[in-house]
């Protein structure tokens, strides 16, 4: 409780990881509780996780349902946490998903039981605590997880993006010269975008098991892994959904995180390092200035295309938009190749300002009118808008760029 009024007196919300899909089977557990299944089922095969050698939960006592609704509301009661990411959604939601061969009483492998506590869980909650976070790492396809139970949904307001993250983090391991090759992995994403209240993660189950750090996965040199990885983090800021980085890839830690040892703090003495972490800085600055990144999210009216096929030169381009109709545009070139003179077609004429440049020796998003020439034409169709501008995109670069009317 100590803890928490701490984070929330220096402004720091707190999230749950919070598991009511299994628990261990410590003999002072729940396992067996009284010398027979209590918290789970009788049949073994529903009872038992063998993956990772735990018991599951029996949603279909009522007495299991109230325990663990209980103990979400307890964790906002009484220690005041912000939200709460329910683990393993996707486990919950399919009889099958550890490799059984269940069925309901359907005949599908949909856990109905699971299905329906997971709805009352989240009506419960989000009435009496209407602004606390309810997260679902969910890893399939299935339908309206952050739709309210009322309309068929599930009743989240979040869901993590799990096709975002390993599409961007196998496309960001690959040596540029094969990116061409993967380019919808950078595309794919907004086909879905909006069909739920995303978070993308950048989480703590890809930084071990031999898995490698956010750094280490860059190609390249050692100047090349810490562009890439900027670049990287520039596009999850610029992308629609919520953001979650793992400690360490705040400063680009080398090695994999490991629970029994801190992290490597003494990397700060580094330039390349320290500069890591004053950029993370300027993206969280930026991301609350600027509105276009988060004001119509969830909303298919705050996202335009500029390019998003130029798989041949692993550019793309796009502009988010706030409900006033304002537009940030960002630009991304994810090879080693700077292009000088390079058409970007923008909405609206005029001059602009870097406000944010991956490449640059400082984050200060005082912002930087572009050396750029401008083209009008009425003939000349760039990017479906008549109007260009002509920049130069530096290697591995990224750039945030504002109207300079409106920029601050």
């Amino acid at each position: 409780m100590f803890f928490v009024d701490q984070c929330h007196l220096n402004g720091i919300g707190v999230i749950l990881d919070w598991v009511p899909g299994h628990y261990c089977k410590d003999e002072h557990g729940l396992y067996y509780f009284d010398g027979k299944p209590t918290f789970e089922s009788d049949i073994y095969d529903h009872a038992h996780n063998d993956q990772w050698g735990t018991a599951n939960f029996d949603y279909s006592k009522p007495e299991v349902r109230s325990f663990l609704i209980s103990n979400a509301m307890y964790w906002h009661d009484y220690y005041h946490v912000d939200g709460i990411r329910v683990d393993a959604v996707a486990y919950m939601l399919y009889l099958n998903f550890g490799g059984k061969l269940l069925k309901n009483a359907y005949g599908g492998v949909e856990h109905l039981e699971a299905i329906d506590f997971i709805k009352k869980l989240n009506e419960v909650v989000l009435k009496a605590y209407p602004g606390t976070l309810m997260i679902a790492e969910e890893s399939t396809s299935w339908p309206m997880v952050t739709k309210p139970p009322d309309v068929g949904g599930l009743g989240f307001n979040y869901k993590w993006n799990m096709g975002w993250m390993n599409d961007i983090l196998e496309y960001m391991k690959l040596d540029p010269i094969y990116r061409k090759g993967f380019h919808k992995a950078l595309t794919f994403s907004i086909t879905y975008a909006f069909t739920e209240n995303f978070f993308l993660p950048l989480s703590h189950d890809e930084v071990v098991h031999g898995k490698q750090s956010l750094l280490s996965k860059m190609p390249g040199d050692y100047c090349d892994k810490f562009a890439n990885l900027r670049l990287l983090y520039a596009y999850m800021y610029a992308h629609p959904g919520k953001k979650l980085l793992f400690m360490g890839g705040e400063f680009g830690q080398f090695i994999e995180w490991n629970e029994w040892q801190p992290l490597d703090w003494h990397l700060l003495e580094y330039p390349a390092h320290h500069k890591m972490l004053t950029f993370i800085g300027a993206l969280n600055t930026l991301y609350q200035q600027e509105s276009c990144l988060y004001d119509l999210d969830t909303n298919h009216k705050g996202y335009e295309w500029v390019e998003v096929d130029n798989a041949n030169e692993s550019i793309i381009s796009f502009e988010r938009i706030n409900s006033k109709g304002e537009r940030l545009l960002v630009i991304f070139n994810f090879t080693p190749v700077e292009r000088q003179h390079y058409p970007v077609g923008v909405t609206i004429p005029g001059a602009y300002d870097v406000i944010l440049n991956t490449r640059s020796d400082t984050f200060d998003l005082k912002g930087r009118e572009l050396d750029v020439s401008t083209y009008y034409s009425e003939e000349r169709l760039m990017h479906h808008r008549y109007h260009a501008l002509s920049i130069s995109l530096p290697a591995y670069g990224g750039l945030f760029l504002k109207h300079k009317e409106a920029t601050i």
